[in-house]
């Protein structure tokens, strides 16, 4: 007999349980309450690094406000209450309690450091998924007026974010993410095969254009018997064979293009109605090159960063990765179009927080400042 609830019974399953790094930050939370003199051990983080507003109050009162005196702090909680009234500023369901929670829940004050750095991995984590799914959507934005200028500077960003992860956890050499990469996604193909079919064909009535097409490469088109027809008309025109409908089916065949069922006749019918100019045609099946793999880059990344098990380190190097395929189709892409403007600087990596705490980094940065 099927289980009826009581109303008044708490539906325990509906509520997700906490990740990990939520224990985390509440660890690290409650070794700064119950000693605050560790904040000057905690580097790498800001109040935006947690994953609540809570701990993010929390953290913000706890970095601002000034450190009490260790012995009047064991004494009396005049620094936790004025820690509390600055956190509900910022999210008002902040107790007492809470804090007190925190502390209890602290097994060692002693590896805030530790802690810390956790934290801050898992919010590199979350920083390059939210990049990661910004080129996404800016790849499927319609109403973009630039689409493909728009987009690179999406990578740009997201690339900028990998670089400011690696200044932070420098990768190591050959550790990649163990989560597979996602197939590609199968978008409605209906326009690109119509001016796929008009590029072949005007290639066909115009092989002496093909060479100012070097940019465009077979992998460009969305289908694999316009792949290889391409292939066969690059073929014929750099050995100056003669191009034309039968002379390209006849490259089809000795190329095994025509096994997987393409019927002769439609080959010829498709390369006989040629209309526009090679390059027009060119340049938009290279720019749906270059979208579609800015959105597959986007989506491996995304599942790369979706995935808590990948370390940091394996985060930059599967990002990286990842990023130079757009690399090597942008470098296309500014040869077809001639604008090859500067490489764009990116952000400068943000710098660690926190201070040196020793005499030796003190005399470091003085050394580097004086050369």
């Amino acid at each position: 007999m099927p289980h009826t609830p009581n109303p008044d019974e708490d539906d325990l399953d509906a509520i997700t349980p906490p990740q990990p790094v939520f224990h985390v930050e509440q660890a690290l939370l409650g070794a700064l309450l119950l000693d605050p003199h560790r904040l000057d051990d905690v580097s790498g983080i800001t109040a935006d690094s947690f994953s609540t507003a809570a701990h993010a109050a929390l953290y913000a009162a706890i970095s601002t406000l000034p450190q009490p005196d260790p012995a009047e702090h064991a004494k009396n909680t005049k620094w936790l209450d004025r820690v509390l009234t600055a956190g509900r500023e910022q999210a008002r369901g902040l107790t007492a309690t809470h804090l007190h929670t925190l502390v209890q829940v602290c097994p060692w004050p002693s590896h805030a450091p530790a802690y810390a750095r956790m934290v801050e991995a898992e919010h590199a984590r979350r920083r390059l998924l939210t990049a990661a799914e910004r080129l996404i959507h800016t790849v499927h934005d319609a109403s973009l007026p630039l689409p493909v200028q728009t987009v690179l500077a999406e990578a740009d960003a997201l690339a900028a974010v990998v670089d400011d992860i690696a200044n932070r956890f420098p990768p190591r050499s050959g550790v990649l993410p163990r989560t597979p990469a996602p197939p590609p996604a199968t978008p409605d193909h209906t326009e690109a095969v119509e001016e796929e079919q008009l590029l072949l064909a005007t290639a066909t009535a115009r092989p002496d254009d093909i060479d100012a097409v070097r940019w465009l490469v077979p992998d460009d088109l969305t289908l694999p018997l316009h792949a290889g027809l391409w292939q066969c008309l690059t073929t014929l025109a750099r050995r100056n064979e003669p191009v034309d409908p039968v002379t390209v089916l006849w490259e089809a065949q000795q190329r095994g293009l025509l096994d997987g069922g393409s019927e002769p006749g439609e080959v010829l019918r498709m390369l006989a109605e040629p209309a526009g100019s090679v390059g027009h045609w060119g340049e938009r099946a290279l720019q749906r090159s270059l979208l579609a793999t800015a959105e597959h880059t986007g989506r491996r990344i995304e599942a790369y960063a979706g995935d808590p098990a990948n370390t940091p380190f394996q985060l930059v190097v599967g990002a990286r990765r990842a990023l130079a395929d757009i690399a090597a189709v942008r470098t296309r892409w500014q040869n077809a179009t001639g604008t090859t403007p500067p490489q764009q600087r990116r952000p400068a990596p943000a710098i660690r927080a926190g201070p040196p705490t020793t005499t030796a980094a003190h005399a470091a940065r003085s050394t580097r400042a004086t050369r």
